[in-house]
């Protein structure tokens, strides 16, 4: 794969071992030490960014929305992430996140994860495992059969499968599905996910679908 992966962190050290990892993995890792080189960066046309959030120039927060607008996937990798931090990563556009020190193996899978993601459905389609999204006709299947579904809970599992197995916060659901003026009702979401898993899931009290990262929000099992 001629694309590389693009690695920003200001420690050396880190860079040579996500170098060697991403090699491990079939992928090469095109090094920044810092947010202004990563931005100098972009024009090589990266695979996806591997971002740290303690920069010495930018801070990583700022960083992750501009990288994000050109279109490639961001999975952020820094040390003592609380909830905050991980949400606000991914409100701003960051796709997932891991923690230091990682496991090599369970970030290549994440990347792959990302990597796997598509462009825009065709003719309005919209696929992650067993769940079809027909936006045309605003219709909903599970495994190939219908799904009976309300506007609401419609809206919600297509968000869902947009994010392709990505975290979709409390607030980015509740803005896309109910509106702005509704991103702290976070009654009204879990109402929607319990009904919709009642709907998708074969025991909805052990959900293997829809997934939740508590504190942080909802994604469908990769």
């Amino acid at each position: 794969m001629s694309r590389p992966i693009l690695v920003i962190d200001d420690e050396s050290a880190i860079r040579r071992l996500l170098g060697a990892v991403l090699e491990r993995g079939g992928l090469k890792a095109l090094e920044a030490a810092n947010g202004r080189e990563a931005l100098a960066l972009l024009h090589r046309d990266p695979l996806a960014a591997i971002v740290d959030l303690r920069l010495p120039d930018i801070d990583g927060l700022e960083l992750i929305p501009r990288i994000a607008e050109v279109g490639i996937p961001v999975l952020v990798l820094s040390a003592e992430l609380d909830t905050a931090e991980k949400v606000a990563a991914l409100d701003l556009g960051a796709d997932d996140y891991v923690t230091k020190p990682f496991d090599g193996d369970e970030l290549l899978a994440r990347l792959r994860v990302l990597l796997r993601r598509t462009g825009a459905p065709v003719d309005g389609i919209l696929r992650h495992g067993p769940i079809t999204i027909d936006g045309a006709r605003h219709r909903a299947s599970l495994n190939d059969s219908p799904i009976a579904l309300t506007p609401r809970e419609f809206a919600l599992l297509e968000v869902l499968v947009e994010g392709g197995g990505r975290i979709r916060t409390h607030a980015a659901l509740l803005e896309k599905v109910w509106g702005k003026a509704h991103v702290h009702d976070i009654d009204y979401l879990r109402v929607a996910i319990r009904a919709l898993r009642a709907k998708i899931e074969t025991n909805p009290s052990h959900p293997k679908l829809v997934l939740n990262e508590p504190g942080i929000g909802y994604r469908l099992a990769e």
